[in-house]
């Protein structure tokens, strides 16, 4: 990883200065393929403003001096939306014993560099720093083979998460709300999670 980069964790209101930075970063990024997502920053400062409030979340950064190129996002389950504790409360999961790791934003100059590396050790060694979780999990957008805006060269992240001890868990499924570029709409999408073993 290249040393100007610099990796630095961020809870609570820490992170106001960097929220403008980082909803234009959720926008650009989440814009590409499989997410198709047309966000607006009203919405993304609103949506981060979820981490400031929470002293137990965090936010990994990723620095070119003070530039914002990339960041991580986790918090406990137990404090995230309704369609996201479901599928663990219907398979038997204790939500408190459960870390979630919501979303990794990277600029596409600085990726190959280790960077999505350190993204999960960060937010697994906080989840280790506040100590009682036994699981944790993301979850990520199911797209069909065919669909139109997938590019010839896409290489999902399975081999990836899978080397950081994640495994699909096909019966842990939610739906997830936005507006697809394409759409006038937002549209309900199929999100499947990601476990890594007990801890």
């Amino acid at each position: 990883m290249s040393k100007k980069i610099h990796i630095q964790r961020y809870s609570g209101t820490a992170l106001i200065p960097f929220i403008p930075e980082l909803a234009r970063l959720r926008i650009e990024v989440f814009r590409d393929f499989p997410y198709l997502y047309d966000g607006t920053l009203d919405y993304e400062k609103k949506y981060l403003q979820t981490y400031i409030n929470n002293p137990a979340s965090v936010i990994v950064l990723a620095l070119d001096g003070e530039k914002v190129v990339g960041a991580s996002t986790a918090l406990p389950m137990r404090d995230e939306t309704p369609e996201l504790k479901q599928p663990f409360l219907d398979n038997g999961y204790d939500i408190n014993d459960v870390f979630y790791c919501s979303e990794s934003v990277l600029d596409k100059n600085y990726r190959g560099l280790g960077i999505g590396v350190r993204f999960f050790e960060e937010r697994e060694a906080h989840a280790a720093d506040l100590g009682g979780f036994k699981h944790i999990t993301f979850c990520c957008v199911e797209r069909p083979a065919d669909h139109p805006r997938r590019p010839a060269d896409y290489v999902p992240l399975d081999a990836f998460w899978n080397k950081r001890g994640y495994y699909k868990h096909p019966e842990l499924r939610t739906q997830y709300m936005w507006k697809d570029l394409d759409d006038e709409e937002e549209t309900a999408k199929p999100m499947t999670f990601w476990l890594q073993h007990e801890r």
